[in-house]
């Protein structure tokens, strides 16, 4: 399959520049990624482009640091927002061991926590040096991917280290809502990747598909950490401005 062997050409030669940057910036900038995160961007620009997949914008990624959160319906989440804007992604421990994502996980420097309240202090100690390395935080807080239609619930326990006292006070929260549109003809859960679905069947899946789909992105007003009460708080409105912005993507 010519476009399966052209991804993995991006894919291999995107890796190897992304470690000559990481040789290169380690010394020089410490935790910071002025070059790598780009490079992971390019490159997953460019594996969108030989996939086929358009993707649209609306809304813009806030500047600087801070911390960004979406809704979660398919693998390829993880290329669509790289491809807009450099972020870190916090996803749970487990993910770093599964076939095929966990690798795309791991070269796209995704950090793994453990989601656990009990250990909100020190996941809030490593959220804020990554901040104040400059980096923006994304993570999605239903804890699973969904079929790509419905946004499920929000899990509140991540939120309590954003409202850690360090960061609290200076600390932007930026809703994200991600919308797949399946192609012509095809089932709308298309791109959905959910429950037991195994990763290698479904990417074949989506390569072999012609024409292919969209997906959009809505990057939603910033939210100030410190106006809320409490983390189910900070939970809940975010959910809600997710929710509304996939609600705008069917309409």
């Amino acid at each position: 399959m010519l476009r399966g062997l052209v991804m993995v050409v991006v894919f291999a030669s995107g890796l190897v520049v992304h470690a000559l940057a990481r040789l290169i910036e380690r010394p020089l900038a410490g935790a910071r990624r002025p070059v790598s995160g780009r490079v992971v961007q390019a490159v997953c620009r460019a594996v969108l482009a030989v996939l086929g997949l358009r993707l649209r914008v609306h809304g813009q990624p806030m500047p600087g640091a801070g911390a960004l959160v979406a809704n979660h319906g398919s693998w390829l989440d993880i290329l669509a927002l790289h491809a807009v804007t450099p972020v870190t992604f916090v996803s749970k421990a487990e993910v770093a061991g599964w076939p095929g994502i966990g690798v795309l996980a791991r070269v796209t420097g995704t950090l793994f926590i453990r989601r656990d309240r009990r250990e909100a202090r020190a996941q809030a100690t490593l959220f804020a040096a990554r901040l104040e390395a400059g980096q923006r935080l994304l993570f999605f807080p239903e804890g699973t991917s969904s079929d790509g239609l419905q946004v499920l619930p929000f899990k509140p326990a991540l939120f309590e280290a954003l409202l850690a006292p360090a960061l609290r006070a200076r600390l932007c929260l930026q809703p994200v809502s991600l919308s797949y549109h399946a192609p012509d003809g095809a089932d709308r859960r298309f791109y959905g990747w959910w429950g037991d679905m195994g990763f290698g069947p479904h990417a074949l899946q989506v390569l072999a598909q012609r024409p292919q789909g969209q997906v959009t992105l809505r990057f939603h007003p910033p939210l100030a950490v410190a106006d809320q009460t409490d983390r189910k708080a900070l939970a809940a409105t975010a959910e809600a401005a997710v929710r509304a912005g996939i609600c705008r993507a069917d309409t």
